[in-house]
């Protein structure tokens, strides 16, 4: 842990522990030569490398050079050590806009300035191609005039994140924040999704409670699924009708941020930030490659060991608390957003095994080899693709491995081409016997599965309901 006191790279002298998480900590800290007050978020090299965060802090830097605004926590510059990267931040001395609301619900009028000032902010976010996708109160810093400052662009995605339809497909946020296309795990537009988080912020800022709390978690999400809230008897007749348009459950149809920020309630007041001008000025931000530069070292002193690892092992997709819902049996959301959504049941089929990733992959490369599938493997991802030609093209099969727990993975099997009849047949006579030996259980209900013998484990068993 660095001390109080502590010179970084003869420039900052450290002060008090502002807060901490798994990979860093966030100090007060002081400019020498100018004296001014930043906070320095210090990320521990090995701790990121080990758990494969490398490419989700350079997002977050990325994101943090193209958003400078007014009410927006600045990045000024990035450093490192050999062993830590040093991300030197805006200081927001006024502390997290959750505290504010633990106390009691604020006056309309106060909330519709926080509401603006974050609404202004995200807006200036989209238009740079940037997606929060976590916004809460607890991310949301007051200065000392009692200005409004977005912070913690880590879960954040870019606009090239979107995949060839066009959408965002991760499941990240917090639960009682999060919009219900992200739960419902067919992909979602990152504005609309932005946009249902402000509305939730907002009804928190009036109410002073969530609008979809519930102490069972599968309740809430059914909540939201459904936009099922209640406006306490002091909201506004203008306040209600904008909540209803911003917590509207199909994104299709929700309020979009142009709109909403013509709203009559809305625009009470309302003065636009001046945003900063896109300054190259401000520390080193142009090296910022140089603080990763020697994070690969480490792995690749012995490249025979490598060469082996990437041969056998893959790093499975973390499941969260969102996919494990969104697998819950009845709890299927597609219906709501989309036509003939459960038809994927057909092509779809999941299983539990208590073997590590790398004896998963192996199986499947094993059963590929004698069927004569070509195998390819990136990112927790096995796909099979036939050599055979079939009545509509060759057959391939993705195989995503998910981690549950350390000691369980769940394995989702689908048709990604080629003929569905000859998908299952391929899946009853073949996939499923040889995978006997390593398959704990077969999802329940699944339309493939003769073999289930032992249900799932309860969400409570396999997760926390916390998201990252």
């Amino acid at each position: 842990m660095e001390k109080r006191g502590t010179i970084l790279m003869n420039r900052y002298e450290l002060g008090k522990l502002l807060g901490q998480g798994t990979f860093a900590k966030v100090y007060h800290a002081k400019n020498l030569s100018s004296g001014q007050s930043v906070a320095i978020k210090i990320i521990d090299k090995e701790k990121v490398l080990r758990v494969g965060m490398i490419n989700q802090i350079k997002r977050e830097i990325s994101v943090m050079r193209l958003v400078r605004h007014p009410n927006i926590v600045q990045l000024y510059e990035v450093m490192a050590s050999k062993t830590k990267i040093y991300f030197v931040m805006e200081y927001v001395k006024g502390g997290e806009l959750f505290n504010k609301v633990s106390k009691g619900r604020l006056k309309e009028d106060l909330a519709r300035r926080y509401f603006q000032q974050m609404v202004g902010a995200i807006d200036f976010c989209h238009s740079r191609g940037v997606y929060h996708r976590d916004l809460k109160p607890e991310n949301l810093l007051l200065d000392e005039n009692g200005n409004l400052k977005v912070s913690d662009f880590g879960l954040s995605a870019l606009k090239d994140s979107h995949r060839q339809d066009g959408l965002l497909h991760t499941t990240c946020g917090t639960p009682a924040y999060v919009a219900p296309e992200i739960i419902n795990k067919r992909g979602y537009d990152g504005t609309k999704a932005d946009i249902w988080s402000c509305g939730v912020i907002l009804f928190v800022l009036l109410a002073g409670y969530l609008p979809f709390h519930d102490p069972n978690l599968m309740e809430m999400y059914r909540k939201i699924s459904k936009g099922e809230f209640k406006c306490p008897h002091w909201f506004s007749t203008d306040v209600r009708r904008l909540l209803s348009r911003v917590l509207d459950p199909n994104p299709s149809t929700r309020i979009t941020i142009e709109k909403l920020m013509e709203n009559v309630w809305f625009k009470k007041g309302y003065k636009p930030a001046e945003t900063l001008a896109q300054s190259t000025s401000s520390g080193n931000l142009n090296d910022v490659q140089a603080a990763f530069k020697d994070l690969s070292a480490p792995v690749n002193e012995n490249k025979d060991r490598d060469k082996e690892e990437s041969t056998n092992t893959m790093k499975p997709t973390t499941l969260n608390a969102f996919d494990l819902i969104s697998l819950s049996p009845g709890f299927d959301l597609s219906g709501l957003f989309e036509k003939g959504g459960l038809s994927q049941q057909c092509t779809e089929a999941r299983f539990m095994t208590q073997k590590p990733a790398s004896a998963i992959v192996s199986k499947l490369e094993e059963i590929a080899q004698t069927e004569r599938f070509n195998v390819k493997k990136q990112d927790g991802m096995v796909k099979l693709q036939g050599c055979r030609q079939g009545r509509k093209g060759q057959l391939a099969i993705d195989a995503e491995i998910f981690e549950v727990t350390p000691s369980i993975c769940m394995v989702e099997v689908k048709k990604s081409s080629g003929d569905t009849l000859e998908y299952q047949t391929f899946c009853n006579k073949d996939l499923k016997p040889s995978l006997k030996e390593i398959c704990w259980a077969w999802q329940a209900g699944d339309p493939l599965s003769p073999l289930q013998e032992t249900p799932l484990p309860s969400l409570q068993e396999a997760t926390e309901p916390a998201i990252s």
